[in-house]
């Protein structure tokens, strides 16, 4: 039962390379992964403009406001690094025989991908909010189209996030039902012996065999009497 806890196989098993990348979760890692890298890609490469086209210092398109800008590098960057690291997680993860440490990587699993959902919202709502005070200028209009990219995959990112997170939330629950059950039908001791067959009804009598009733015999000649010689 510990090797198919947590919605996976039996600990050991071998990993098939394309029924991994058909599961519905690490499709959902490869599109935050993808997300991630727009976001920061277009941030980086075209959303640092000149005012008027003139001024060789580069400003954030998004109202000016360098936060906005480093604030969304900075969660593609998180992003990115994490869909790396729980995707190597989650082609290990059969190999992992413990339960514990399988109940360990869900959990943080779920925690991250929860923050990274929450991170995201804060994004999309931060960089709206900027890109709609920003006053269009020479330099904004050359950067807009990567400016709305930066604000549309960053809710895109939301809903993949969130995705993530109820898979892990119901990896958990899985994994929480089948170790109640194994906790309930096997002995925590593992030197304990297999249960056995439960008892009859009683009709059956418990004694198989039974000795025959002991019987006095005479003895014809007892012990102690002599026969007299004649």
């Amino acid at each position: 039962m510990e090797g198919a806890s947590f919605g996976a196989g039996r600990a050991g098993g071998a990993v098939d390379p394309l029924d991994f990348l058909k599961q519905p979760q690490t499709i959902l890692r490869a599109t935050a992964w993808i997300f991630s890298i727009v976001v920061f890609g277009s941030i980086v490469n075209e959303c640092y403009v000149n005012k008027d086209g003139t001024d060789p210092e580069l400003h954030c398109i998004f109202n000016e406001n360098e936060s906005a800008c480093s604030y969304g590098i900075a969660i593609g960057i998180i992003a990115f690094f994490g869909c790396i690291f729980f995707l190597v997680v989650d082609l290990q993860f059969q190999q992992i025989s413990s339960v514990k440490d399988r109940k360990r990587a869900v959990l943080l699993d779920l925690g991250f991908s929860g923050f990274l959902s929450f991170l995201w919202f804060v994004a999309f709502c931060f960089l709206a909010n900027q890109w709609q005070r920003t006053t269009m200028s020479k330099g904004a209009s050359q950067g807009a189209d990567a400016a709305r990219a930066a604000i549309a995959f960053s809710f895109f990112s939301i809903i993949v996030w969130v995705a993530l997170a109820l898979k892990a939330l119901q990896r958990y629950r899985l994994g929480t039902d089948m170790s109640l059950f194994a906790t309930d039908q096997f002995a925590t001791d593992p030197n304990a012996a297999y249960p056995g067959y439960p008892t009859g009804s009683g009709i059956e009598s418990t004694e198989t065999y039974q000795s025959p009733p002991f019987s006095e015999t005479s003895d014809a000649n007892p012990k102690g009497y002599q026969v007299p010689a004649y």
